[in-house]
């Protein structure tokens, strides 16, 4: 199974990481309820100690549940990389899912196509899966 995660849509290929699967697409909650969930935290005088799109992490958690090994794919980008994120929150929340994930790799998701994507995981495990 692969993960393709970006800061507002992640990917995901259950089926086959074949040339021109479709992918089922979950996408992050808008840019107004995330920042009116921020308020509204401040609001309380709380701080979120979980990132802010729990919900997103959660629909992935959920498609991703059923597989026997995971890939992820992520832009790598700055401090709000979405793929450590989401590790994290798996660790956090969902170890025996955690423990499903057997790579991630880094790449420029916003310049590639779903079949580049594919082709990247496919690579991937080419190269690595015999070390698992």
């Amino acid at each position: 199974m692969a993960v393709a995660i970006m800061r507002d849509e992640a990917k995901v290929w259950t089926t086959s990481l074949e040339h021109g699967v479709k992918p089922e697409s979950i996408h992050a909650p808008s840019e107004m309820s995330r920042h009116h969930h921020v308020r509204e935290a401040q609001h309380h005088h709380g701080h979120e100690t979980d990132h802010d799109n729990v919900a997103f992490f959660e629909s992935i958690s959920e498609s991703v549940k059923p597989a026997a090994e995971i890939v992820l794919v992520g832009h790598g980008k700055g401090k709000a990389n979405e793929m450590l994120l989401l590790v994290q929150y798996l660790e956090r929340k969902h170890p025996a899912i955690a423990e499903k994930v057997v790579g991630a790799i880094d790449s420029d998701l916003e310049s590639l196509s779903d079949n580049q994507v594919l082709a990247l995981v496919r690579e991937w495990f080419d190269e690595y899966h015999e070390f698992i």
